[in-house]
């Protein structure tokens, strides 16, 4: 490429000089291309430690004029190519320019505006986004493509300085970081290393420090670990490697391929080294950690923040602290942990002010909000551009938000009704006012009860009121509450503390419950942003029919039974809604079960709409992956679980490991929070500590009950016994101070033997998990999660991928090896069609609803790739042509896209089929639907062989019985009942069991079409020769066939039909006469063959009842004297293709196609067996494990080369 001319003072340099004029001079590295010697390999060695642009660019042309000494670099080269078609340019369009000049100075000035001419109008072409990353990164970038082949589509996010150790030798070099790949390169001395991992065949992810591997990161695939070291920032570099491997770990999830961040803005000045796509991330781990520690929605993003401090009314005192501010929020979180956390909605700021300056309170800044709230915020550095910011964030919220649009469209979600669908409100119980009134058909009024209140309050307005202790604690419960609010405010702009925390361990009283749930979870923001969102959302869902709503209705009665809140019509009907709401607002995750048992838990203490934002709280970002259709979430707390057990509890972990229990216990544990497996009153204390503590309260009790039942576990000797004591031991976690009345554990009764076991306070559990293992922190956790996402996540992969091969196997005659390893290349075909440019969008390509089998797809252009490495039909120029064709005929629902089964169908045929199945699949790739009108001459031919039917007299009887029938059918199409229905049913779903008869008949274009085919076919077979011979025999007899066979057609259609039977043997037994006869002439072979050809073509005996000895000693002789130029057209077939002439027949056909011509697939099987290369060829059986072999080096994972010399970088990217 040209680049900005540069001085260069020593042109010998580490360079070699190639050609010259008098003005310019092409150079190329040392210890690129051939030779070099040991100069060669300590430069080559030095440009990749040192990350030179000599790498990436060997090739360099300078410019010099007469004595002078000094240099200028004009362009540079990856390859020999490319420098090459420079030089040429200068040398026709500027030498003879050049010569005009007497200056020398003239000349250099000409050439650099010449050069910097053509660079800015290659400049205007170039995207933004290359405008926003430096040249040295763009540099890296360009390298990276040449080094390991990347396309273009391929980003890199950062590139590094480490070791990778190939054994116990380190290898100095670069490893580049991109969006899907994690690459490294190393030259040293003549020995080149080069390592392609994919992110989504990483299946662990360390840091580690060892004495043989010294603060190093390890990265596990599931056949080999790598390990990487001497980085001058490994934490630097090791979270950007977490990112881009939770990316990729998000795709195999549910296909959620990388976007980059439009909204990002721009830096204010270009930074060195640092891509567009690493701030993009940075930003994105800053919004993640901003939005975990103040539980905001997934659209909020942290727009800065500083240090500061806030002023504390309650505790009279400044905490130092952050201060946070997006586009919707102004956050504060103290530096010592629970000391204070606001959250202050911009959606209640009133006003937003500069305060006076003090000594005392250096740059403050006020903040008022419409509850009469003010906080103060001082030592801030930049204060006036804090408050414009702020000011401008106000400017674009609006008084109430979302209220003008469309509420349904700010979510992100599609909930528009399908036309459709059909309602079933006729069959769902109609809602009810106040009064028992039906509220004029809506599903959901401000009406309904349970739109104002909880079910628990419902129930209990009309007990008498209870005077006695447990009330009164109760009291005082709320009373203490009462006095917080007071003292730290109330609502959303609370101030948090250490003291808001002791409250929630001792309880959170039930009056209080649905507002503090709300307020700790975040959901009360959303819900006041999407005013009159569920509302709408429930008229749209409860219309549907879906599998998520035929589940729900399945659960429903099986929602807490034995509370009587739902044992009647309104808790079942405000439960119905909640889940169908949620289930239409995120298809993803649809319904699971155990959403139902939380779900229900929230409705006892919130409104209906309450309910919902705090299961969308939970599904979405407190639980997050818990509630989708693999239950992720869950099981990677269950991986974090044990893993915490080791660390606590080794000699416990140990034991439960042989038993295998923990996995088994604690999955219900999580995905219910305790509310399946403990007493209602005493679970309901754990979910308040969770909506405010997080994940990490269920952690901290799982262990606790653990720890408390330690000795009787590690006596266990068997799974169910250890788990029928810990089923026990929650059965009896008591609340004591409940004021509810009892609500009987269904388990407990099941479980409860002879003698209870002693009641266990609710209360001192989770006093003692604090107690015990308060220590956990939530990015410690984070941690973990991390760790085994990669592991659960790869395991179901893994299960996958078993399960698709079991329900295949059955059906083809691949090995499950092969099976295996083909759908690994067909998955990672796939995902790299997801990332690298599709026709289509993933969500497209990939549905999880569907089974494994069918839930990865391909294109087109994915399958023409895989056909080409691993078909064993390879036709050069012409194998593309083969297979848009093969996978058009896989197509069956013609959407553009196939499954693996359909893939392996494709595959098997021509692996594992015999010659008949072969044939019959390649006859069936040169109809219609495989060949399109636009490959055919005759579309409307094409079109016209595929619509008739099998045979004539078929299509005869058809019109015989709609023209005697047409009035009957009108009488009987009004008595046709059910059963006729049924009965067409059950007839469409039998199995329909193809036979060669049932194929249709083949026309000559489409003859031509598979005639090109074959000669493509046998271009590099060992027996090439014999097979071009044999097939142009058999093109020339199958000619003749479909000639003879018309005419006989035309003139016997007047005859009997018996007639056809009788002439057919009379010819057969014709057939040894001319044989005799041959040396006779070609004339007389030439009739023989007419005749055997008719005869083969009007039997109905089948090909396989004629012995090989037989067929061969009708043909072996006469075939090769019957090839006929005029009856097969060369052009049509092939430029070398040899045939024997046979003027006759070219003066009777002519030069256009004969429409009434035709073969059938019999005529074309028969013909084949004639010819033994042809019976061999396609006999013969392939072996795919070598293509697969070849297939997966094509993107090489590891390889070494040693030489003297660097190779070319344009071979590097082939």
């Amino acid at each position: 490429m040209w680049i900005t001319p540069e001085e260069v003072l020593l042109a010998n340099a580490l360079w070699v000089s190639e050609r010259a004029n008098p003005f310019f001079i092409l150079q190329r590295r040392k210890g690129h291309g051939k030779g070099g010697g040991i100069t060669g390999l300590l430069v080559g060695t030095m440009d990749v430690v040192l990350d030179s642009s000599a790498r990436v660019a060997p090739y360099r042309i300078l410019h010099q004029t007469g004595d002078s000494q000094i240099f200028w670099s004009i362009a540079c080269g990856s390859s020999r190519k490319e420098i090459t078609g420079h030089w040429e340019w200068l040398e026709t369009n500027l030498l003879q320019t050049l010569s005009i000049f007497d200056n020398d100075e003239d000349i250099t000035t000409f050439v650099k505006g010449k050069v910097s001419g053509i660079i800015a109008e290659e400049n205007k072409s170039k995207a933004a986004q290359d405008d926003e990353d430096s040249g040295k990164f763009r540099e890296a970038e360009q390298k990276m493509r040449k080094l390991f082949g990347m396309p273009g589509e391929e980003k890199l996010v950062n590139y590094y300085s480490c070791s990778y150790w190939k054994g116990r030798v380190p290898r100095q070099g670069w490893v580049y970081l991109s969006v899907n790949h994690l690459c490294f390169y190393s030259f040293l001395l003549g020995k080149e290393v080069t390592l392609v991992v994919q992110w989504t065949e990483v299946t662990r992810l360390e840091k580690n420090a060892t004495l043989v591997f010294p603060e190093s990161v390890r990265v596990s695939t599931r056949h080999t670990e790598h390990y990487f070291s001497m980085f001058l920032n490994i934490n630097d570099t090791f979270k950007l490697m977490e990112q881009l491997a939770t990316i990729a770990m998000r795709q195999l999830l549910d296909n959620e391929g990388f976007s980059a961040d439009r909204t990002l803005p721009k830096a204010c000045k270009t930074l060195k080294n640092v891509s567009a796509l690493k701030r993009d991330l940075d930003a994105r781990a800053k919004n993640e950690r901003y939005r975990a520690l103040f539980r905001l929605t997934p659209d909020e993003r942290l727009d800065g923040h500083t240090d500061c401090t806030l002023w504390t009314p309650f505790a009279k005192m400044h905490i130092v602290g952050q201060l946070f501010v997006s586009n919707n929020y102004i956050c504060f979180c103290s530096r010592e942990e629970d000391l204070c956390q606001l959250i202050i909605p911009l959606r209640e700021v009133s006003i937003v002010e500069k305060a006076d300056s003090s000594s005392v309170l250096p740059c403050p800044v006020s903040i008022s909000t419409k509850n009469k709230m003010t906080f103060l915020f001082a030592n801030l550095k930049d204060r006036d551009f804090l408050v414009q910011r702020i000011s401008d964030f106000l400017q674009r919220t609006p008084d109430k938000l979302w209220s003008d649009g469309h509420p349904l469209a700010l979510s992100g979600y599609s909930v528009s009704p399908s036309p459709n669908t059909t309602p079933l409100s006729s069959s769902l119980p109609t809602p009810t006012g106040a009064g028992g009134e039906p509220s004029q058909g809506r599903h959901y009024s401000p009406s309904l009860p349970t739109a104002t209140q909880g079910l628990l309050r419902i129930y209990q307005k009309n007990d008498p009121e209870d005077h006695g202790p447990k009330a009164t604690k109760e009291k005082m419960k709320e009373e203490s509450w009462n006095i917080h609010f007071f003292e730290f405010g109330r609502g959303v702009c609370m101030y948090r503390t250490s003291k808001t925390r002791e409250l929630v361990l001792n309880g959170i009283p039930e009056s209080l419950r649905g507002e503090l749930w709300l307020l700790f979870s975040g959901a009360k923001n959303e819900m006041a942003t999407h005013p009159g969102y569920y509302a709408e959302l429930v008229e749209q869902a409860m219309g549907r029919c879906t599998l998520a709503t035929e589940e729900i209705e399945r659960d429903l009665h099986r929602s807490m039974p034995e509370h009587h809140a739902f044992q009647n019509e309104m808790g079942i009907a405000a439960l119905r809604r909640v889940l169908t709401a949620y289930a239409c607002r995120n298809p993803g995750i649809g319904y699971c079960q155990a959403m139902n048992i939380v779900t229900s838990v929230l409705l006892l203490y919130c409104t209906e709409e309450e309910a919902f934002w705090l299961l969308v709280a939970l599904c979405e970002r407190m639980l997050p992956d818990y509630y989708n259709t693999r239950v992720v979430g869950a099981l990677v707390d269950q991986g974090v679980f044990e893993e915490l057990t080791r660390e606590c509890l080794p000699l416990l972990y140990e034991h439960m490991q042989e038993l295998g229990v923990i996995s088994t216990i604690s999955l219900s544990w999580f995905l219910t929070l305790f509310l399946s497996v403990m007493p209602f009153d005493s679970a309901v204390l754990l979910v308040d500590c969770f909506f405010y503590e997080g994940i990490k309260v269920i952690f901290q009790v799982a262990l606790a009950v653990l720890h408390a039942n330690m000795d009787t576990l590690l006596g266990c000797t068997d799974e169910g016994e250890a788990m029928t004591i810990l089923g026990r031991y929650l059965d009896n976690v008591v609340n004591k101070q409940t004021v509810s009345p009892p609500i009987p554990h269904l388990h407990a009764l099941l479980t409860s033997g002879d003698e209870p076991p002693p009641e266990i306070d609710v209360f001192q559990l989770i006093k003692s998990s604090y107690d015990k293992f308060g220590s956990l922190r939530a990015d410690v956790i984070e941690q973990m999660r991390f760790k085994q996402r990669l592991k659960v996540i790869q395991s179901l992969e893994d299960t996958a991928k078993r399960s698709v091969v079991r329900a295949i196997m059955t059906d083809s005659a691949f090995s499950i090896e092969e099976l295996e390893e083909l759908y690994v290349l067909f998955k990672a075909k796939h995902i790299m069609s997801c990332y690298w440019g599709a026709s289509c969008t993933a969500a497209e390509r990939h549905d999880p609803s569907l089974p494994y089998l069918e839930q990865y797809r391909i294109d087109l252009e994915q399958f023409c790739q895989l056909f080409g490495a691993l078909g064993t039909w390879l036709c050069g120029t012409h194998t593309v042509t083969l297979a848009a064709r093969h996978f058009r005929l896989l197509d069956s629902n013609k959407d553009g896209l196939i499954n693996f089964k359909e893939f392996v169908t494709g595959l098997s045929g021509m692996y594992h089929g015999d010659m008949t199945e072969k044939l019959k699949l390649l006859y069936k790739l040169h109809l219609p639907p495989a060949l399109c009108p636009e490959e055919a001459e005759s579309a409307l031919e094409a079109a016209q062989f595929f619509t008739d039917d099998d045979s004539p007299q078929g299509e005869e009887m058809k019109e015989a019985g709609e023209a005697s029938g047409c009035g009957d059918a009108e009488e009987k199409k009004e008595v046709k009942d059910y059963k006729y229905y049924l009965r067409m049913w059950a007839k469409e779903k039998e199995p329909k069991i193809e036979t060669i008869k049932d194929l249709p008949r083949m026309n000559q274009e489409q003859f031509i079409e598979l005639c090109k085919t074959l000669y493509n076919m046998f271009s590099e077979d060992p027996l090439e020769q014999e097979l071009y011979h044999a097939i142009a025999t058999v093109a020339s007899l199958l000619l003749r066939i479909g000639e003879v066979g018309k005419k006989f057609t035309n003139n016997g259609a007047k005859k009997p039909t018996d007639t056809t039977y009788t002439q057919a043997p009379t010819l057969s037994a014709e057939l040894p006469q001319p044989e005799k006869e041959e040396s006779n002439g070609e004339s007389s072979s030439g009739q023989s063959l007419v005749c055997k050809a008719l005869a083969e073509a009007q039997l109905e005996t089948p090909p396989q009842q004629t012995s090989d000895e037989e067929v061969k000693d009708d043909t072996s002789v006469s075939s090769y004297s019957m090839v006929s130029t005029g009856s097969l057209q060369c052009e049509d077939i092939a430029d070398d293709t040899v045939l024997i002439g046979c003027a006759g027949d070219q003066q009777r056909r002519g030069s256009t196609l004969d429409g009434d011509w035709s073969i059938t697939f019999e005529q074309v099987l028969a013909s084949m067996l004639t010819e033994p290369p042809l019976v061999d060829y396609f006999e013969k059986k392939g072996d795919i494990q070598v293509r697969m072999a070849t297939c997966k080096m094509q993107r090489g994972v590891e390889r070494q080369v040693s030489s003297s010399s660097d190779h070319e970088l344009a071979q590097l990217s082939t």
